[in-house]
C-alpha cells in the first residue's frame, strides 16, 4: 500500500507542479516565438488558459489537503476557547457540502457539454474536458475535507479523554 500512501501524500502537488511547469514553458515559448521570430503559436494561449483552469482547482484540492482555505480567524475569536473546534468543525462541514454542490452542477454542465460536442477553437479540446476540472478538483476537495473532518474529531476526541 506504498503507493497509496504517495498518492495521499503527493498527488496534488505533483499534479500542480507539474502543469504549472508546462504551463510556464508553453508560455515562455510563445513569448520567444513572438519576440525573436516574429511568429506565434495560435494554440499556445489557449492551451495555457486550460493547464491554468485544471491548476486551480487541483490547488483548491491541495489547500484542502494542507488545510489552508481561507477561514476568518477573527469571526473565530468571538467565539469562546471551548467551542472554537466546533466551530472549525461546523466551517469543514459547510465547505464539504459547497464542495458537493459544486461536483454535483459540474457534473450537469459537463453532461450538457459532452451532448453539445463544443470544442474550443485553436486546439479543437471538447469544452468538456475544460469544464471536467471543477467536478474533479472538487471531487478531491471533498475527499481531503473528509479527512481533515475526521483528523478534527480525532483529535477533538483525544482531547477530551485526555483532559
Amino acid at each position: 500500500m506504498k503507493w497509496l500512501k504517495w498518492l495521499d501524500d503527493y498527488f496534488e502537488i505533483s499534479i500542480c507542479i507539474t502543469l504549472m511547469s508546462i504551463m510556464t514553458i508553453l508560455l515562455f515559448v510563445q513569448v520567444i516565438m513572438r519576440r525573436v521570430f516574429s511568429q506565434s503559436l495560435y494554440w499556445s494561449e489557449e492551451l495555457a488558459r486550460y493547464i491554468f483552469i485544471w491548476l486551480i482547482y487541483f490547488g483548491i484540492s491541495y489547500g484542502a489537503k494542507i488545510v489552508k482555505h481561507i477561514r476568518i480567524e477573527a469571526f473565530l475569536a468571538i467565539f469562546p476557547k471551548k467551542i472554537r473546534p466546533f466551530v472549525v468543525i461546523l466551517g469543514d462541514l459547510l465547505f464539504l457540502a459547497f464542495a458537493i454542490f459544486i461536483i454535483f452542477t459540474s457534473f450537469e454542465l459537463v453532461k450538457k457539454q459532452i451532448i453539445l460536442k463544443q470544442q474550443s477553437p485553436a486546439i479543437h479540446l471538447p469544452i468538456a474536458v475544460v469544464y471536467a476540472a471543477p467536478f474533479v478538483g472538487f471531487i478531491l476537495t471533498s475527499i481531503r475535507q473528509i479527512q481533515t473532518i475526521m483528523f478534527r474529531i480525532k483529535e477533538l476526541r483525544k482531547g477530551a479523554s485526555h483532559g
